[in-house]
């Protein structure tokens, strides 16, 4: 009969079953071969790292891959499969976008490890891990327990609870869907505060480790963050690009060059490029592409400075958590040179004082501040400080009510101030948190704070208020 098992069938079945229970490879490639093949490398690179990353120095896995390229597939057999090798030792915490997608990732692992099996050559979990089973009574489909352990995985989401639950391992899989969460401040800062105040301290035993999957949206999403501020751990950050730098795609049998093709073709550039590409959007779709920078300030032949005049901008803060901001800059040739920033969120009892230093110390003989929100009293007082501690009065300060909206002021204004607004070389060392303002803010989407890109655009209506041709 052609369909009779033979001897020769179970034996090449069991020895597969076998290498599966030693490699997370033959693993995945046992349950799902058509899938998991041989001509994608990418997937057996993945499996490798996972598969080594428990005994590493490793702290933080991160790795980034295009859409349906098999990150979080993986990562379900990834958790089967530690769960098969150590299933008393290993307690997993998953993290996804939403409650839905958590528990249907839980759901799957907990199903496979259940599965019944229905063909002698058709693998299942109890084929690799026979021994390896789901407490009776304790298999709820987001918090379940393995037979001889106690809460062996949950998966949750942010804003999600945690609460007694301690893990080996955590695993954070894709928080960001789109675009618009992308260019989200409020929802990002949410999920940084979820992920190192809620999963975090969960994490048992010592040792961190946890393993990061995402499609990079955004330059400050978790990955960007969990790099720029975790430099106490070992991080270990692999990118995947759909089209390779030498031109081949990643995995053909995924995504083929005339797939990507098309996909330019349907989709917006920049969504494209953050998915498949890992180009964060918020690089493509930040306002200012460009600023232009100066070694020295201009001077004639015999040294003195060019500068036509000094000047100040003060954007005093809306509310508790937004920044003072002044710009301090010299004009010349329809070109605002910066000078001095102070970009604070320090009360006025200090801003006050210091922004009449700064005002004395450069000279200034005109300063604008908006009388929005205390700045009139902010003007008042820093006037006050100017003439009784410095016996300055010829700096003039004057206040306005700025009534024009915010948002469309920055926008129109912003070849002006990239074409006409020129910092110090060094100007992301000098003001750091300024200029992490002024590279972030986007075009379109909720920004967390406006107060620099805001100032800035002051500077520039200061100077066409004044007859500067720009």
């Amino acid at each position: 009969m052609a369909n009779k098992i033979t001897k020769m069938d179970q034996i090449a079945f069991w020895a597969k079953c076998e290498l599966a229970r030693r490699d997370l490879w033959q693993y995945c490639h046992l349950m799902d071969p058509k899938f998991y093949a041989d001509d994608r490398p990418h997937l057996k690179e993945i499996c490798r790292e996972i598969q080594d990353f428990p005994q590493s120095d490793v702290n933080v896995l991160v790795l980034d891959a295009p859409p349906r390229h098999g990150k979080t597939y993986t990562l379900d057999f990834t958790t089967e499969w530690f769960f098969g090798c150590d299933s008393q030792n290993t307690r997993i915490m998953k993290g996804s976008y939403n409650e839905i997608l958590s528990k249907s990732s839980s759901k799957k692992v907990r199903d496979d490890i259940m599965a019944v099996k229905a063909h002698p050559l058709i693998p299942v979990f109890s084929d690799v891990f026979p021994y390896v089973t789901i407490k009776r009574g304790d298999g709820a489909m987001n918090l379940w327990s393995l037979e001889g352990a106690y809460n062996s995985y949950l998966a949750t989401s942010p804003g999600g609870t945690a609460t007694g639950f301690g893990c080996t391992l955590l695993i954070i899989d894709d928080l960001i869907k789109n675009k618009e969460e992308a260019f989200n401040e409020l929802n990002k800062d949410k999920q940084w505060d979820w992920f190192k105040g809620t999963m975090l301290s969960r994490i048992e035993g010592g040792v961190i480790k946890i393993i990061i999957v995402m499609t990079r949206w955004a330059s400050d999403d978790l990955v960007g963050r969990v790099l720029d501020e975790f430099g106490h751990l070992k991080i270990k950050h692999i990118n995947y690009k759909a089209l390779q730098d030498d031109g081949t795609m990643l995995c053909p049998g995924i995504l083929s060059h005339d797939g990507f093709e098309q996909l330019k073709n349907a989709m917006d550039e920049d969504v494209l490029y953050a998915n498949y590409q890992q180009d964060p959007l918020d690089l493509k779709g930040r306002l200012y592409q460009s600023f232009k920078t100066y070694d020295q300030l201009p001077v004639d032949d015999d040294g003195n400075s060019l500068l036509e005049g000094i000047y100040s901008y003060t954007d005093t803060a809306d509310e508790g958590d937004d920044y003072l901001c002044t710009i301090i800059y010299g004009l010349y040739n329809h070109c605002a040179y910066v000078l001095d920033i102070i970009y604070t969120q320090a009360p006025m009892t200090e801003t006050e004082p210091l922004g009449a230093e700064k005002l004395n110390v450069y000279d200034v003989s005109l300063a604008r501040i908006e009388s929005n929100n205390g700045g009139s009293g902010y003007a008042r007082s820093v006037k006050r400080h100017l003439e009784d501690e410095h016996d300055n009065y010829y700096c003039d300060v004057t206040w306005f009510h700025q009534s024009k909206n915010k948002r469309a002021r920055i926008l129109s204004n912003s070849t002006r101030v990239e074409n006409n607004v020129i910092y110090p070389a060094n100007w992301a060392n000098l003001w750091p948190d300024y200029f992490l303002a002024m590279n972030k803010y986007s075009r379109e989407g909720a920004n967390k704070h406006d107060d620099a890109p805001d100032c800035t655009t002051g500077v520039v209506e200061t100077m066409v208020m004044m007859g500067v041709q720009i």
